[in-house]
């Protein structure tokens, strides 16, 4: 057992939360343990009362009350499988001593969840250290069936100046997906608030979101303003369309929900696809044609964002999965030829 300390904290650690602080500073910290300290009184920031998820900032003194001795270190570690090693190895388009850039398959979660083990990104980045001694971290998430990038920051520094872009808003994302018929006028904004309702599962299974009227915002109880550029690359006649879709907020499930609301669900979504389309159990579009996956349609094509380190314009695209390439070849569309951003003379 420890005795009270009291630390500064050095500039590189600053702007996080306390509790993540603290369970990097001393492992043997459990989640519970930090809450009940904070709650006590017995963790204190300059002086005063806080809170798990308050907000650190250099230069700040923590007093941290007699903590137990940290445990001896566990020699063995959960293996990651060889095949998915090299699967998410393989999915890596661009790297460098700060950032990696994945291109996430469809079906694997970004993060985990009961029963998923560690196969899903999070897990699976310690196969992307490539000579670091700690394992990359998730800066941005993406829906388990949506495909395309993801960056993962090296260093605790890169993921905090990375987090700062996202929430600034200067990163900027395109997305493509397959919709159903063709959005009118061919290029808009959806400014539909979203709301999360609760699943009927133990675990809150079939939780989704609930687009609001823009005038109903504000009198509506946990409702949060959403915006979502969209324009039409190409259609086949009045069937189907390919989308360019850029979420200018980023709430869970937004372009899902934002093209279900327009009439115009995504090809695959079976939680949006809404009860006017011909086929609930597999999402709109299951019966386009026999060539047409049955898998979700939405894949994160591009990003744009200042390099924090290097200032540099770093802007990098992603291939389409193999379910919307066998798509895109059905429907003689074609990669090349519409612009990487449709929306850069507006």
């Amino acid at each position: 057992m420890s005795g009270v300390q009291t630390i500064r904290i050095p500039g590189e650690e600053g702007d996080q939360r306390l509790d993540r602080w603290l369970k990097k500073r001393f492992p043997q910290l459990t989640q519970g343990a930090v809450e009940k300290m904070c709650r006590k009184g017995e963790l204190r920031v300059d002086g005063g009362r806080v809170k798990a998820n308050t907000r650190i900032e250099a230069g700040q003194e923590v007093r941290i009350p007699p903590l137990p001795d940290a445990p001896p270190p566990r020699v063995e570690t959960a293996k990651i499988p060889e095949s998915d090693a090299r699967m998410i190895e393989a999915s890596v388009i661009w790297k460098d001593q700060h950032i990696i850039a994945i291109n996430k398959p469809p079906g694997l979660p970004s993060q985990g969840g009961s029963g998923q083990g560690n196969r899903h990104v999070d897990g699976l980045s310690e196969a992307l250290k490539f000579g670091y001694k700690e394992k990359p971290k998730l800066v941005h998430r993406l829906d388990k069936d949506t495909s395309g990038i993801l960056l993962l920051a090296r260093t605790d520094r890169i993921a905090r100046l990375l987090s700062e872009a996202f929430r600034a808003r200067t990163t900027r994302k395109i997305y493509w997906a397959a919709v159903a018929g063709v959005p009118s006028p061919r290029m808009g904004t959806v400014r539909f608030g979203l709301v999360k309702t609760g699943g009927h599962g133990r675990g809150g299974e079939g939780e989704k979101m609930v687009a609001i009227h823009p005038r109903d915002i504000a009198s509506t109880e946990g409702a949060k303003r959403a915006t979502t550029d969209y324009a039409v690359l190409d259609n086949l006649a009045q069937r189907v369309s390919w989308c360019a879709l850029v979420p200018v907020t980023g709430r869970t499930h937004q372009l899902r929900a934002h093209m279900a609301e327009l009439g115009h669900p995504i090809v695959g979504d079976g939680k949006y696809g809404g009860s006017g389309q011909e086929n609930l159990g597999d999402g709109w579009g299951a019966q386009l044609g026999g060539e047409i996956s049955r898998k979700l349609h939405l894949h994160a094509r591009s990003i744009s964002f200042v390099h924090p380190v290097t200032k540099q314009s770093v802007n990098l695209t992603a291939p389409l999965p193999d379910h919307m390439k066998r798509t895109w070849k059905t429907l003689g569309w074609y990669e090349n030829d519409v612009p990487a951003d449709p929306f850069e003379d507006i």
